[in-house]
């Protein structure tokens, strides 16, 4: 029993240390960007003041702007060609679907700053200049494999035979994948969306490499101010960064719990 309960007393403990390392910097930051005095070490006060901050600086708004768009409009061309990818890849046959499957998972797997040198060097090659369009082409790049990993599950647990149903029905192929296939798979487009919005939402690495010295999203201008100097506008910014992806998480895991489920 003594020795149980000392088992469980240090499984306990390495958990409780492994969170408060990897969030107590975290609720740091966020207690700071409250904190009325700009010096880190004294207490001034609760005060919204950093986030009022945030409104006078134009380069923040404009890095927020950047950010959205491109993130609103990565993750609709990445759902569309992931979902797409996913339906095309489970009709084919079993070999050569399990190779595109294992390609399919490079993006992912490939260190970022792999990934972001790679298509910063072909953008050059093909001699198309760094700014929105690159970054907005190398979002949709690292986006779109999320999505066919989150649609290719749901096409598995479809029958196999509702398709071909609604072409005997009198479907065309285009209209059975709208009326029949898309409904069934709607959960797994959905998350893999919410998931490539995240991803698009507070990446770097990436962005870096493929953007122009006058583009920029809200994580590289984090970094520039980080090295500048820090001030608790910043860390008002990194909460409001870190809520929104920690809502958008929590709604995917609610979301994969309720289809495991189903």
């Amino acid at each position: 029993m003594a020795r149980i309960n000392l088992k469980k007393f240090f499984k306990g403990t390495y958990l409780g240390l492994l969170l408060a390392f990897l969030y107590l910097p975290i609720v740091v930051m966020i207690a700071l960007s409250f904190n009325q005095s700009k010096s880190r070490a004294k207490w001034g006060g609760f005060s919204f003041k950093w986030y009022l901050k945030l409104l006078e600086r134009g380069e923040i708004l404009d890095a927020l702007r950047l950010t959205l768009v491109i993130a609103v409009l990565a993750t609709i061309v990445a759902t569309v060609l992931g979902t797409l990818a996913a339906i095309g890849i489970h009709a084919m046959k079993k070999r050569p679907a399990g190779l595109i499957m294992n390609i399919s998972y490079l993006p992912m797997t490939t260190p970022d700053i792999v990934t972001g040198v790679s298509l910063m060097l072909m953008f050059v090659f093909l001699r198309i200049p760094l700014g929105f369009s690159t970054m907005l082409m190398a979002h949709i790049a690292f986006d779109t494999p999320y999505v066919l990993f989150s649609v290719m599950p749901k096409l598995k647990q479809m029958d196999v035979n509702l398709y071909e149903a609604a072409l005997d029905l009198g479907c065309t192929p285009l209209r059975a994948i709208y009326k029949v296939i898309l409904p069934q798979i709607m959960p797994g487009v959905v998350t893999g969306a919410l998931l490539a919005f995240t991803m698009s939402l507070d990446d770097f690495v990436i962005s870096y490499f493929t953007s122009s010295a006058t583009e920029k999203n809200l994580s590289m201008v984090v970094y520039s101010a980080a090295r500048r100097g820090i001030e608790p506008s910043i860390y008002a910014l990194s909460t409001i960064m870190f809520l929104v992806v920690l809502v958008l998480l929590l709604i995917i895991n609610k979301r994969s719990s309720l289809e495991n489920v189903s």
